[in-house]
């Protein structure tokens, strides 16, 4: 599946990309479904075009997401140590924003992401766990 043109879905407001009214963007509430439904390449895509287009302090939130995603599908094909080094670096940049980011509840995704993590450090495989989620503080 093609990346879709990043002037296809501008970021909502009329301020600087980045602004943090991410709840109105219809890309990102597609990108989180199809990274709950285990979508991780097109999610990609789609999270790669935001990122592409936010220079503001979101960016880097995005950036974690993104390898969270990758780190995934490093995980179905049996990439353990690209999974390992990417579930390292998406929890590392997420973990500053606190509780939220991007309209979105941190706290289940990054205990889903350390518990992964920590498994694959310590040489077991992570499918015991549950696979990370992405969800909004209003349910």
């Amino acid at each position: 599946m093609p990346a879709q043109d990043p002037s296809d879905h501008p970021l909502p407001g009329n301020s600087s990309p980045g602004d943090g009214n991410w709840e109105e963007n219809p890309l990102l509430g597609k990108a989180i479904a199809l990274f709950n439904q285990g979508e991780w390449h097109a999610c990609h895509d789609l999270i790669e075009d935001l990122w592409h287009q936010c220079q503001g302090p979101d960016r880097q939130a995005l950036q974690g997401l993104l390898q969270i995603a990758v780190a995934q599908l490093h995980l179905e094909r049996k990439n353990l140590r690209g999974a390992t080094v990417l579930l390292g670096e998406g929890l590392g940049r997420l973990k500053p924003y606190g509780s939220q980011a991007l309209g979105l509840e941190l706290p289940p995704l990054l205990a889903a992401v350390s518990r992964r993590l920590q498994a694959l450090q310590q040489g077991l495989g992570p499918e015991d766990g549950p696979l990370p989620r992405l969800g909004s503080p209003r349910g």
